[in-house]
């Protein structure tokens, strides 16, 4: 059966430009955290549990950091480049934690990109408010036309 991928965008490497860029916003609930905690199987108690979580350095719970990370693929997969994007590598930094509550903006750019290999080099940023609470860099293959 085929899908529909009317809201999705396609950018093909010829469409693409350095500087170009794609974002979006989530705010993370709790059935986001438990999901992703029973998909993944991370229940570490820091995600999970709010007595001992309050016990740590965050003073209650956080989201799993490869939850954010998992925005910066719905973007690449969705909007920049999109459906048939193929994810090389991803390098991040997780610099403050995300709560319950929290809208995270995804937000990714082209920083490079490589004719001859069909990749782009994109900057990945999530932020809350004002904080970056993720900063990294993607590489991707774009499919042929």
């Amino acid at each position: 059966m085929p899908r529909d991928f009317s809201e999705a965008y396609l950018y093909n490497f010829e469409d693409l430009k350095v500087g170009q860029t794609a974002s979006m916003a989530r705010t993370v609930s709790e059935a986001d955290i438990l999901a992703f905690a029973g998909v993944s199987g991370d229940t570490n108690p820091v995600h999970v549990d709010q007595e001992f979580a309050a016990s740590t350095m965050f003073k209650g719970r956080i989201a799993h950091g490869m939850l954010s990370v998992s925005y910066i693929s719905t973007v690449i997969g969705t909007k920049l480049p999109g459906p048939g994007t193929i994810y090389l590598s991803q390098s991040v930094k997780f610099k403050a934690p995300v709560r319950i509550g929290d809208t995270v903006l995804t937000r990714v750019t082209v920083t490079a990109l490589e004719a001859d290999k069909r990749r782009a080099t994109l900057s990945t940023v999530c932020t809350v408010g004002d904080a970056e609470v993720t900063v990294g860099e993607a590489q991707i293959l774009l499919p042929k036309r």
